[in-house]
């Protein structure tokens, strides 16, 4: 467990369970012991009745600025990707309660690709996605690079993962990546409200409905799979090291 992952239920409907960064001072940066209690806690809804949908939230002005790089360099440069993030996205995947996210600001790498795995997305106005990927000198991952071309279509899904375009709050609607787009104050009851409408809904339907509309896991996992393998290998080659060494020096 870590105190920068909240886990909680929505006060008035005990059967969301909500997800939080709680890391403000960093940004909401992501690390390896945030990652494995964000798995834990998806894993453990799959076996809990009392709980319907996961809604994912950040803190004010900011939803994750990605990975913490401090803390993934350490542990990726000496045997690529690390475990925890793989089991975090293995986790997403095999979610079997709908889940929905609300972000306001930063959404940066995997705060952006969560999203693709996410049912409901409502995002504020102040909102911006970006994937600096490339920039890094590494690829696509959390199986961006198959579902992301799906819902936005070839050039979409390159200008965000390749050529790593910001992409505002309204850019990401019309893309398909989120699905509403609220003032900054609205963003949480919002999120919650869908929440709450999808776990009064009748569980079985539900769960079956959102099976046929994601397709198949395995192609998914596949993705994932392959992505990591590619990000391990190119997180040793000399350009990676360049571009980790200037952005380190920032």
């Amino acid at each position: 467990m870590t105190e920068h992952i909240l886990i909680e239920r929505h006060a008035s409907h005990p059967d969301v369970q909500i997800i939080r960064f709680n890391r403000p001072e960093k940004k909401n940066a992501i690390t390896r012991a945030m990652y494995l209690t964000m798995a834990e806690a998806l894993t453990a809804a799959n076996d809990d009745a009392t709980i319907r949908v996961t809604a994912f939230l950040g803190t004010e002005g900011c939803f994750s600025a990605g990975n913490d790089l401090g803390d993934f360099v350490a542990v990726a440069m000496g045997g690529g990707m690390p475990r925890e993030i793989i089991d975090f996205l293995y986790a997403l995947v095999r979610s079997e309660k709908p889940l929905v996210s609300g972000v306001d600001g930063l959404a940066i790498g995997i705060g952006t690709t969560m999203n693709l795995h996410c049912d409901l997305t409502i995002a504020s106005t102040r909102s911006q996605f970006r994937t600096p990927f490339v920039d890094l000198a590494l690829v696509p991952e959390a199986a961006s690079s198959l579902i992301a071309p799906r819902i936005m279509g070839h050039q979409r899904a390159f200008a965000l993962l390749a050529a790593g375009e910001p992409f505002s709050a309204e850019e990401a609607r019309d893309a398909g990546l989120v699905w509403k787009v609220c003032a900054p104050d609205e963003v949480e009851a919002a999120t919650l409200s869908a929440a709450a409408k999808l776990a009064a809904k009748p569980p079985e339907a539900l769960r079956i409905a959102r099976e046929l509309i994601r397709g198949d896991q395995a192609e998914i996992i596949a993705r994932i799979d392959e992505e990591a393998r590619q990000f391990s290998a190119r997180l040793h080659s000399a350009e990676a090291r360049a571009a980790f060494e200037a952005f380190m020096r920032r």
